[in-house]
């Protein structure tokens, strides 16, 4: 007996009300980016390693353990896109965005991998839409961006939604603190777990970021307390900004992203369960990273973005039982035997053109079961071919709501069929 495969560990397919539920986080986000005036980008699957080896950094665990990277038949070592940043800034720099009106805004709706652990709402190929506005900053852009997000996450049912920020400075006033910071961890460091020993020297921020070492944060330093005039005020002003917006956000002194490129305002999206007990969700986060371009090997380029995760936030709408809107077929084709089905397939591409939402059952036989099928979607009229109406050019309309019936000539029927409509409509 052959082989039956299976998708890979972590990977899934999007199909039934999965798919749905996509396609409608997908259209809200449409929309909400032309009213904010980001336009769409589709950026390649894999793209040269160092691109996310200097851009979201060497040290971190998106790249020393979650990469799918390999050699090509060329030897170019290149990676699988394990997020939307530092692409998009690559393009940034590449095409020479920098020469028109500034700010460029971008959104994306894409897959990414990421080689870990598979659990609920997380997987090795995971869907993302994200915002990155490049070329222009200020904490209105940040507060922009956030508020963006937190309206369309409202207009997807995602409810009890808080945002978690913090300010990570700049290059001078974080590494004042990196000093401190590291001289903390030294002292403890019986406290830290086997990955964080490590990070102590190389990333020491990641420390405070882990699940694990959650005691030894309670006494560390906080990044607020050594920023520079320029990024507190920076900070006060974003904070300012959600206020008069009304979005709800807690102070949290520990956030620090898990990529070296964000500095300044960072930020995290998560929504409280239902369920008390059950620990808040994390949809998605970002921030400011205004130092990735020159990683990349161009200058500094004030820039901002936000990532959310397309699985997570179908997860909640489903928890919260938000209900899709599908659209109601205004004519449904029934038909019986071939000769049938010749004449119900013209007249569904004549109804078709003529701007008619029409459905169809065409793969059944059972007019039972077409016509039961016709009721469940809600159609207005459902028209049946059977085998007697197809040699008498003839064809019986059913208005679904008064079941009443009648004969009509196949001659004409698109006309009527329009004018019935029209009438519901006025009704």
């Amino acid at each position: 007996m052959p082989k039956k495969f299976q998708s890979l560990s972590g990977m899934h397919d999007v199909f039934g009300y999965q798919f749905d539920y996509f396609e409608r986080v997908r259209e809200v986000v449409l929309k909400n980016a032309k009213i904010y005036g980001f336009h769409g980008f589709e950026m390649p699957i894999a793209e040269n390693k160092e691109v996310f080896t200097r851009g979201v950094g060497k040290h971190t665990d998106i790249v020393e353990k979650e990469m799918y990277s390999f050699k090509t038949k060329g030897g170019d070592d290149i990676s699988l896109r394990p997020e939307g940043t530092a692409p998009i800034m690559r393009a940034y720099i590449e095409h020479g965005l920098y020469t028109r009106p500034q700010p460029v805004k971008f959104f994306y709706f894409a897959p990414f991998f990421r080689y870990e652990r598979p659990q609920a709402g997380r997987y090795r190929q995971f869907w993302q839409f994200g915002f990155e506005s490049i070329g222009k900053g200020g904490p209105v852009v940040d507060a922009q961006i956030i508020v963006l997000v937190y309206n369309i996450l409202k207009e997807l049912g995602v409810c009890d939604v808080v945002v978690e920020i913090n300010n990570m400075g700049d290059d001078v006033c974080r590494g004042e603190f990196k000093k401190v910071l590291k001289k903390y961890l030294k002292k403890n460091s019986s406290f830290l777990c086997e990955d964080c020993k490590k990070r102590k020297d190389k990333n020491p921020l990641r420390v405070l970021d882990c699940k694990k070492c959650v005691k030894i944060k309670e006494e560390a330093p906080q990044i607020v307390d050594y920023l520079c005039d320029s990024c507190e005020e920076d900070f006060k002003s974003v904070l300012e900004f959600l206020e008069e917006l009304k979005i709800p956000y807690d102070l949290n002194p520990f956030l620090v992203r898990g990529l070296d490129y964000y500095m300044g305002t960072v930020y995290e999206f998560f929504a409280r369960r239902k369920d008390e007990e059950s620990p808040s969700f994390a949809l998605g986060g970002g921030g400011r990273y205004d130092g990735l371009a020159e990683l990349l090997g161009d200058e500094v380029r004030p820039a901002t973005g936000v990532a959310m995760g397309v699985e997570r936030v179908v997860e909640l709408m489903r928890e919260n039982k938000v209900i899709l809107e599908s659209e109601k077929p205004q004519v449904f084709i029934a038909q019986l035997g071939e000769l049938a089905k010749k004449k119900a397939l013209v007249l569904f591409e004549e109804l078709k053109k003529s701007g008619i939402s029409v459905s169809e059952s065409f793969g059944q036989d059972s007019l039972k079961s077409q016509i039961s099928r016709a009721d469940k979607m809600g159609a207005f009229l459902t028209i049946i071919i059977g085998k007697e109406e197809a040699v008498e050019d003839r064809m019986i309309l059913r208005d679904m709501d008064s079941g009443e019936q009648e004969k009509i000539k196949t001659s004409g029927a698109v006309k009527e069929i329009k004018e019935r409509i029209k009438k519901s409509k006025k009704k």
